[in-house]
């Protein structure tokens, strides 16, 4: 399995049968989808910067709220949240995706805004790669995020939703989050590579470049 980071809480998660983009983003954030197709769409919440569907090939399957979904060996299990810390009065909901492929499982916390209960705990069971946004503002915020994490217990990090030089709006950096997380030696890399076999045993936090 490969995955790529297109920018803001957009991933490309290319599998042996099949590949899934994550939260696509429109052009007014900053980033730049350039062409990419896909089997699967997930979408977190209807906000342009997460739900640009439109920008992705190949007639892919969008899956846009909670449910259960299999689609070219891949199951997806969308989980109802919340935008915010006050049960969505002020952003609404979010849905937070559990996805598994080649035995793998991910979960893609969208725009979290808060965080999570013993019960979304236990249903999310075990979370191999776990993509969570760290830049707060609209989500969580770094130590929220941290607490998160903790609660979850991944093998592999990935960070979204943070400050960068091409996005269009204010967010804080990853570093704050990697400074909460404890984590010194996260440098960028282009893409992670992992299988079933090659997942660490102790958790890595992994900043992955444009």
């Amino acid at each position: 399995m490969d995955i790529n980071w297109l920018g803001h809480s957009c991933f490309k998660i290319k599998g042996k049968q099949a590949t899934v983009i994550t939260d696509p983003f429109s052009p007014d954030t900053g980033y730049t989808l350039g062409k990419q197709n896909a089997n699967i769409v997930t979408v977190s919440h209807r906000h342009p910067g997460h739900s640009y569907t439109s920008g992705i090939h190949g007639e892919p399957h969008c899956i846009t709220g909670p449910g259960e979904y299999e689609i070219s060996n891949v199951l997806i299990i969308g989980l109802a949240s919340y935008h915010d810390n006050e049960k969505g009065n002020i952003r609404g909901k979010n849905t937070i995706y559990l996805i598994e492929m080649d035995e793998i499982t991910i979960c893609h916390l969208g725009d979290l805004g808060h965080t999570l209960t013993e019960d979304q705990t236990e249903e999310m069971g075990n979370v191999d790669i776990l993509m969570l946004p760290v830049g707060g503002f609209s989500t969580i915020n770094a130590s929220t995020a941290a607490a998160i994490v903790r609660q979850i217990e991944p093998k592999i990090v990935l960070p979204m939703h943070y400050g960068t030089p091409l996005l269009k709006r204010e967010l804080d950096p990853v570093e704050k989050f990697l400074k909460e997380i404890g984590t010194h030696d996260a440098a960028p890399q282009p893409k992670l590579t992992i299988s079933k076999n090659t997942l660490p045993l102790v958790m890595q936090v992994s900043v992955l470049e444009l």
